[in-house]
């Protein structure tokens, strides 16, 4: 039997969908946005991480649009690089708690400019990068300084979908959302 083919089921404010209309780039900070922000260890003291598969595949989506992910995180570790080569995610910032310059160095790199932005933290060394973006996002369960600064809140928490509920709106903004779906339908 063949069903019709995929349409999208999600409807988003339309102010929001304005603001995120020609970003080209997309910040993200890892522990409490691309993970749960929790941290764990082995008994050997490894740093071990729990990335959301859903996360995952929207990123790849973003970079399908032509919009390029990027990693800004106070944190280091070999999990996460892992994660990030396994996303072909290219540009990342690692060790770093002076988040917004860390990103002026990946915009110069990619030759464009804070208003081409968006950006998702989840606590204070995130509110530089997001207040300088044109669009400023945050997980559901984010600090509340941070939650009062973004323009949009996930309503999943980080490393339970929220970035891709962000990557989605993304792709409805910039009209790739509905192509990619289609190409599921098949």
């Amino acid at each position: 039997m063949n069903r019709p083919v995929l349409t999208p089921c999600k409807q988003w404010d339309a102010q929001i969908l304005l603001r995120a209309q020609g970003v080209r780039v997309v910040f993200l900070d890892v522990d409490g946005v691309l993970t749960d922000g929790g941290l764990y260890f082995s008994s050997e003291g490894e740093s071990l991480k729990r990335f959301h598969t859903l996360d995952g595949h929207g990123l790849k989506m973003l970079q399908k649009a032509g919009i390029t992910p990027a990693v800004v995180t106070g944190r280091d570790s070999a999990p996460l690089r892992l994660r990030l080569k396994q996303l072909g995610i290219e540009h990342a910032r690692f060790g770093t708690e002076d988040k917004a310059p860390a990103a002026e160095s990946i915009l110069a790199e990619l030759g464009l400019h804070w208003d081409q932005a968006a950006a998702m933290g989840d606590d204070w060394p995130d509110l530089p990068m997001m207040r300088r973006s044109r669009l400023a996002c945050a997980p559901s369960n984010a600090h509340e300084e941070v939650l009062h600064a973004a323009d949009w809140v996930s309503t999943k928490c980080g490393g339970e979908g929220a970035v891709r509920q962000f990557c989605d709106l993304l792709l409805a903004a910039n009209g790739a959302y509905a192509a990619l779906l289609a190409g599921y339908g098949a």
